[in-house]
């Protein structure tokens, strides 16, 4: 009677287990399915982020509000917001960085001259090649061997007739400065062209290449919004005017170091005015009282400053 029970037993065992395998294989298949449609999902929200096509979503450019996204190829778009408020942003957006070789060591550097109205806050070098250090003018500067300091400097200053090797660091950084300037200025198939007219004042920008053949103005307050390792492109054919009192925000991580603005014309900076990036200006720059910026400014003629604070940011 015992071994009738036990081969029952197996006979029933072996009955069940193809169920019992063929149950297991379908929840696997379904585990599988369901890590498959998470991703797909994910994927979905990624290109749905990339798909923007350069549209303008808000108010009219200009006024108030207003958010830029989207760009030519998708690279361009605004990280999306996915489930638990994380946003869907696996790699850097925007162009391919200017690299500014030499030049990035110094928060100002010109050709022609360099003024100061006291008191201004210059942290970062301040360099001026072909002119000499009797062209800067404005600081209280001392000499100390192949370099000046100046109680407005956190930093050093240099100037074409230092002791060497100074006049040849120089000459290389405003080679790289130039250099710089006609990469961001020869970037080619901007994402957005002509935005505004040129006023862009209350829009908040993606990351991406702009391009205005006219002059740029930022009558209010300006937000460059994306991640730590987007970048911008800001190709101005004619100036660029702040107005005083406004300011360039950044939001979401962006980087004061990624964000170029590549002017041929002038560049004015209002009074009590904060702007954020690297200027490459092929003229003149120019900061009103207490105007501030952070970055860099390097004008391939001359920079004045008026009790101003420049702050060099970390590449």
């Amino acid at each position: 009677m015992l071994r009738s029970t036990s081969v029952l037993a197996l006979t029933r065992l072996a009955l069940l287990l193809p169920f019992t395998l063929l149950s297991s294989a379908c929840g696997e298949d379904k585990t599988s399915e369901g890590i498959s449609a998470a991703s797909a999902g994910a994927a979905a929200a990624t290109v749905a982020a990339a798909a923007g096509g350069g549209s303008i979503n808000g108010d009219t450019p200009g006024t108030g509000g207003a958010t830029v996204s989207g760009g030519t190829g998708g690279s361009q778009a605004q990280p999306q917001a996915g489930s638990g408020g994380n946003s869907v942003h696996t790699q850097a957006l925007g162009p391919a960085p200017v690299l500014l070789g030499n030049a990035g060591e110094y928060a100002v550097l010109a050709q022609s001259a360099i003024s100061n109205v006291p008191t201004s806050v210059v942290t970062g070098d301040l360099g001026l090649s072909p002119a000499a250090a009797s062209y800067i003018t404005g600081f209280t500067l001392t000499r100390d061997g192949d370099r000046w300091t100046s109680p407005e400097v956190i930093g050093d200053v240099f100037a074409a007739d230092n002791d060497p090797s100074t006049p040849a660091d120089l000459t290389a950084a405003v080679a790289d400065m130039v250099a710089a300037y006609n990469d961001a200025a020869n970037r080619p198939t901007p994402s957005f062209l002509n935005l505004g007219d040129g006023a862009i004042g209350g829009l908040t920008l993606a990351p991406g290449l702009y391009n205005w053949t006219s002059t740029v103005t930022i009558p209010t307050d300006l937000t460059v919004s994306g991640g730590a390792n987007d970048t911008w492109i800001f190709q101005i054919t004619g100036d660029l005017t702040m107005a005083a009192d406004r300011r360039i925000t950044l939001s979401g991580g962006a980087r004061a170091n990624n964000i170029v603005w590549q002017v041929a014309g002038e560049v004015d900076l209002g009074t009590s005015s904060h702007a954020e990036g690297i200027v490459l200006s092929k003229t003149a720059i120019h900061l009103g009282a207490g105007a501030s910026i952070n970055g860099r400014l390097l004008a391939q003629t001359a920079v004045t400053l008026q009790s101003s604070t420049v702050t060099a940011t970390s590449p």
